[in-house]
């Protein structure tokens, strides 16, 4: 069915283009949640009247932040490659995407990660300080517990933009939707490859949003 309504279309290649959109949107998903929850973190502790007051180290974690969500993503994996090829070992294909994938998202959820901490009740902090609750204590019993429902909304947005990344990513090889649609759409000229990579695309943004917005309500206690 899909051949007649897509002659140039590859189901195959299809299929495979799209378990690596997923793959890369997944792994590095996973890789931003953890980076961008140490750099949120440290923003929201090291800031003026936080737990770890330190303006040296708040302006440092904020200017690595704010350079490199800045640097537009394109140029961000050009950038990486020589990083990239001493990591994984070479710069094309999935697995060479993820480092440039992690370290362009985990800034911007980073900040979603300050916002959601800077939001909670100072005075669920303070009640945990009057009973001697050790700093560790507060991190992971209060400010993470508390947060969790906009941590989760922001790691699906996170993750919508993650799947833009991986479709920019596809055009200088690193498969995917994005380097399907461009190579084997865009260059032959076959806009049927292109329009159908498009709409799995936009497909798989609707089940993220869904996914996340089902988490996100049934951790929110309010």
């Amino acid at each position: 069915m899909l051949t007649n309504l897509f002659p140039n279309l590859k189901v195959e290649d299809l299929i495979e283009a799209t378990y690596e959109t997923f793959y890369m949107t997944i792994i590095a998903l996973a890789g931003t949640f953890i980076l961008g929850i140490l750099l949120g973190l440290l923003l929201y502790l090291t800031m003026k009247g936080g737990l770890w007051e330190n303006r040296v180290l708040n302006w440092i974690v904020a200017s690595f932040v704010n350079v490199f969500r800045a640097i537009p993503f394109i140029i961000l994996i050009l950038l990486l490659f020589p990083f990239t090829d001493f990591l994984v070992g070479t710069i094309r294909g999935p697995n060479a995407a993820l480092p440039a994938l992690i370290i362009g998202a985990a800034p911007f959820y980073g900040r979603l990660v300050e916002i959601a901490l800077k939001e909670i009740d100072k005075g669920v902090i303070e009640a945990a300080q009057a009973m001697g609750a050790k700093t560790r204590t507060i991190i992971f019993r209060v400010l993470l517990p508390e947060s969790m429902p906009a941590l989760i909304s922001g790691l699906t947005v996170t993750a919508i933009a993650l799947i833009g990344y991986t479709a920019m990513a596809g055009v200088i090889g690193a498969g995917g939707l994005g380097n399907y649609a461009h190579y084997f759409g865009f260059m032959r000229r076959d806009f049927d490859v292109v329009f159908v990579c498009t709409v799995v695309i936009v497909i798989i943004v609707f089940i993220f949003q869904f996914i996340g917005d089902i988490i996100s309500n049934k951790l929110d206690k309010r």
